[in-house]
């Protein structure tokens, strides 16, 4: 599971040579050999068989025999061009069936193509010769620290952000411990590579960049046999799953099976940014269609050509999916819901949190990194959370989230019901105000927010009567932020804080400059995707960003250490409050409600550690006994991307 951990799994799993009959004949055993940590314990994968057995050897065993071979029956041919054809592909047909062997090894030219094992030129010389690789690659050896270096200079050079986002996931795919040793070390330059706002592009291109792929396609063609689809997969550990159906990908829609790129993005930052191992971790897509008129008749588009399915044909497959998952993985694994529709994320979460370890990042991520926010600004504006009026834009997934995570946080320090500590929060959806009148036209997710007010129909209105204290922006609509808003918040507000969380950077209520300028740079600001710093008035403004990266990678980690088997509110809250904790004075002094992403392993090691220690308290860990000292427990249990050393 983890190093340092008592279930560490130090079992060698081997994949036997398969040949055709006629190529089946007394060959050499193969030398095993084991990856190994330069510590001298087994990788922290379960390392594949060592195998060489070579294709002369091969070619040998077969020709000794007196029946034909397949190279017997056609020696001379040269259509492999020159190769000796020796599973007969070149001779058949293109109409004849063949079958596509394969030969798994972890030396010579298939360990330079295996991502999980490959060092590149940072393979040193005794390597080199004991894993048959002289001659394939240049003399020269280099150090992990240079390939980074290397590829940071390379990376500089693309101008447009698809091409770097293009470059990194082909980085993935070649050498994975390169890939992440380069995310964790450079996060903040790459964080908006990977993940928002480019992995937006990305998804809306999928079809077009799609080369290799990555996780699981699980569609309407496969009801019915998603655990067999789930054996596929070749990994058999697994302890994180973040799950899209591709409807609401950031702001962008629906993007069908494209939205394949969240999860795979996702997941990279869980590794990265959270320590959980690569292997552990599967990215799936269940595709049930788009509404999506231009994806369905785009040629490139890699998903169902139908209709989005709804009703009972929906539900029926996720449940299928929920199904087959914690049967095939266990009851500990992390399910994590990612970019589902309102009507379906709610459901979703209602439905499998009493049976499933699941959690929505889209509703209780983004609400425990804005609480963790607002805990941090309170230095700065002074008072308590309940002393404070919010007012929010947008009342989808994020906003519900956010705001009855406030009100539970609210309520835990007040010991007022959740009904009252729930007035001092006011929601503006695309009808206006939501309010006590509307109730009976209102989604069920929104009428606990319904209060007794008079009807308004418009943002700025609204402003101008609850007269908040915090602006908040999940709408997924751009430049909703006028500057009559925001010099509304600021006339009644010698701080107002605004936050603009939607994503990607085109959907941002506002940009950080306009909240800076029309606030005469009186507010505290962040939000969803980054923005550069901002100058005004002489002064420099850095910008922050409320971005679920924070939360989520040690929120996971935090349930697996724990052997957690469900998640609680309260483990959201202790979540958001560690989080806060890490602000610095310095950091508030430059108006940050967020600490630096540069420390972002050792935040996740603090958020992980109160989220264990919240699981441990409620009942609902299973890895016993405790650990002493949890954070050190957590740091003890990362994945590590730097090279291990082979035999």
């Amino acid at each position: 599971m983890f190093a340092g951990s008592t279930f560490l799994n130090n079992s060698l799993s081997g994949v036997p040579r398969v040949f055709p009959r006629s190529a089946q004949r007394v060959a050499a055993p193969p030398v095993v050999v084991a990856a190994v940590s330069s510590n001298g314990r087994p990788g922290d994968r379960n390392a594949s068989v060592l195998m060489e057995n070579t294709s002369k050897e091969m070619v040998e065993s077969a020709t000794s025999s007196s029946s034909p071979s397949v190279i017997d029956k056609d020696a001379k041919s040269t259509v492999g061009g020159g190769v000796e054809d020796v599973y007969g592909e070149d001779s058949a047909t293109e109409d004849m069936h063949i079958t596509p062997w394969t030969v798994t090894v972890a030396s010579g030219y298939p360990l330079l193509r295996d991502p999980h094992y490959n060092k590149g030129l940072a393979f040193t010389e005794k390597e080199r010769d004991a894993h048959f690789l002289r001659g394939l690659l240049p003399p020269g050896v280099v150090s992990q620290e240079i390939q980074i270096k290397k590829m940071m200079h390379n990376m500089r050079q693309y101008q447009v952000p698809l091409q770097r986002y293009m470059a990194m996931m082909d980085l993935q795919e070649r050498n994975e411990r390169l890939f992440y040793k380069l995310l964790i070390e450079n996060v903040e330059e790459l964080l908006p590579v990977v993940y928002t706002p480019t992995v937006g592009e990305a998804c809306q291109k999928y079809g077009s960049i799609f080369r290799q792929p990555q996780g699981l396609f699980i569609s309407l063609k496969e009801k019915g046999r998603i655990l067999e689809v789930l054996k596929n997969w070749p990994e058999k550990k697994i302890q994180v799953i973040v799950v899209t159906d591709g409807e609401r990908i950031l702001g962008l829609g629906d993007l069908g099976c494209q939205g394949m790129g969240i999860p795979v993005g996702k997941l990279s930052l869980y590794s990265a940014l959270g320590g959980i191992r690569p292997s552990a971790c599967l990215p799936v897509t269940i595709d049930v269609g788009t509404n999506n008129e231009t994806l369905l008749e785009d040629e490139f588009y890699i998903g169902l050509r139908r209709r989005r399915a709804t009703g009972q044909e929906y539900s029926e497959l996720l449940h299928e999916f929920m199904s087959a998952v914690k049967q095939n993985y266990g009851e500990k694994v992390l399910i994590q819901f990612e970019d589902f529709a309102n009507h379906n994320a709610f459901d979703l979460l209602a439905k499998y949190g009493t049976s499933h370890l699941v959690f929505n990042d889209d509703i209780q991520g983004t609400a425990s990194v804005v609480l963790a926010g607002l805990i941090a600004a309170l230095k700065l504006v002074g008072g308590t959370l309940a002393e404070h009026r919010f007012l929010f834009l947008g009342a989808g997934e994020a906003g519900t989230g956010i705001a009855e995570l406030i009100a539970l946080e609210i309520s835990k320090q007040t010991g007022a019901p959740l009904e009252e500590t729930r007035k001092k929060i006011c929601l503006v959806d695309s009808k206006g105000l939501i309010v006590r009148s509307r109730m009976e036209s209102l989604q069920h997710f929104k009428r606990p927010w319904a209060h007794e007010h008079e009807p308004i129909n418009n943002l700025a209105d609204a402003v101008k009567s609850i007269k908040p204290t915090v602006l908040i922006g999940s709408s997924g609509a751009g430049r909703t932020f006028t500057k009559e808003i925001i010099e509304s918040m600021s006339s009644f507000n010698e701080k107002p804080i605004i936050l603009a969380l939607s994503n990607p950077t085109s959907q941002s209520e506002c940009t950080a400059e306009e909240a800076y300028k029309w606030s005469e740079g009186r507010c505290i600001f962040a939000s969803g995707s980054p923005f550069a710093p901002v100058e005004y008035d002489g002064k420099v403004y850095p910008s922050g960003q409320a971005n679920n990266a924070y939360i989520f990678p040690g929120f996971g980690l935090g349930l697996i250490i724990s052997g957690a088997i469900r998640v609680h509110d309260d483990m959201l809250l202790a979540a958001s409050e560690a989080l806060a904790e890490q602000v610095s004075q310095e950091n508030l002094e430059n108006g940050l409600i967020y600490p630096p992403f540069s420390n972002i392993r050792k935040i996740s090691a603090q958020i992980a550690a109160r989220v264990a220690e919240k699981a441990y308290k409620l009942g609902l860990a299973t890895r016993l006994p405790q650990p002493e000292n949890l954070v050190r427990y957590a740091e003890s249990c990362m994945y590590s991307p730097n090279y291990r050393t082979y035999r």
